[in-house]
């Protein structure tokens, strides 16, 4: 018996080779080597992985900021979209269920006897984002829908879905924060309006980075903060902290994830910058509650 013999491929046993995968290691032959980054693949590693030693999604196409380009572009807008409407019917359903979910600062149960306080500064701080999910007028929701749908379809397949979604979130976060920060205590606030202007600040940033015209882009928001300001009939009472706090947050975020950077660095100024605009969050949250307690 040869014992100096060269192994066999392990898909032709009788085709001696000295050439392993660099991934499994199983002896291949020339007909079977796939040329990869480092050495050779076999066929089975490259259709379980890229090709070049990753994970199956490291050559998935990529949007501008770095996910991966899904098949349904807008899967975590409808999501959103549906958590808002399962919300608003349920509150329907149980009226009690947005003075759980509204955000307030501190409120005594009953005004002129001695009753239970709620709110964030008791240390209620869902009320911070579960607030964002809460609407009880039909027009609200239907107003904020729109908007969620018009800017986000657009921004959530341009940025990929866990990036837009951090945007959502954050810019959801920031508003509530200076709300918490700047309105009375007692009075409740609700609605989704400022995780949406979070997502048009983020969409002023990607039109920036696009070198997209930026007029129809300054124009909405600019009439978006004069409703916000200057509302219509005098009969809605917006939120202004909300909305300004939202639209600086999602800027914010926005300028992390469409930073220009390449590689590792790219994912840490994104996710470094989403740690920022919590942190600032925290902060204003922290600040208000150690004013109420």
């Amino acid at each position: 018996m040869d014992t100096d013999r060269l192994p066999g491929c392990y898909r032709h046993p009788d085709r001696d080779t000295g050439i392993t995968c660099t991934r499994c290691e199983r002896p291949i032959c020339p007909e079977c080597m796939i040329s990869a980054s480092v050495g050779f693949q076999c066929p089975e590693c490259v259709q379980a992985g890229s090709g070049t030693g990753h994970r199956p999604a490291a050559n998935a196409p990529r949007t501008i900021a770095g996910g991966v380009v899904a098949a349904d572009p807008h899967l975590v807008t409808k999501i959103l979209i549906g958590i808002n409407v399962l919300v608003f019917l349920a509150v329907l359903a149980d009226p009690a269920l947005a003075v759980r979910m509204e955000l307030i600062g501190r409120y005594r149960e009953f005004e002129y006897l001695v009753g239970p306080i709620r709110g964030v500064s008791t240390g209620e701080y869902h009320r911070l984002l579960t607030s964002v999910f809460l609407h009880i007028e039909w027009w609200h929701i239907i107003g904020n829908m729109i908007g969620l749908w018009v800017i986000g379809g657009p921004l959530e397949a341009a940025l990929g879905r866990v990036r837009y979604l951090a945007v959502f979130l954050l810019s959801g976060l920031g508003g509530s924060a200076l709300v918490y920060l700047l309105s009375e205590p007692n009075v409740p606030t609700l609605g989704a309006s400022g995780a949406v202007f979070g997502l048009l600040g983020a969409t002023v940033v990607l039109a920036k980075r696009l070198r997209y015209e930026m007029r129809p882009v300054i124009v909405m928001v600019v009439l978006m903060l004069v409703l916000t300001f200057v509302p219509l009939g005098g009969a809605l009472t917006v939120s202004w902290q909300a909305h300004v706090g939202g639209l600086v947050t999602g800027a914010l975020v926005g300028l992390g994830m469409l930073t220009p950077t390449a590689g590792r660095h790219r994912a840490l100024v994104q996710w470094g910058t989403c740690a920022v605009a919590f942190l600032l969050a925290a902060m204003l949250i922290l600040i208000r509650t150690a004013e109420l307690t």
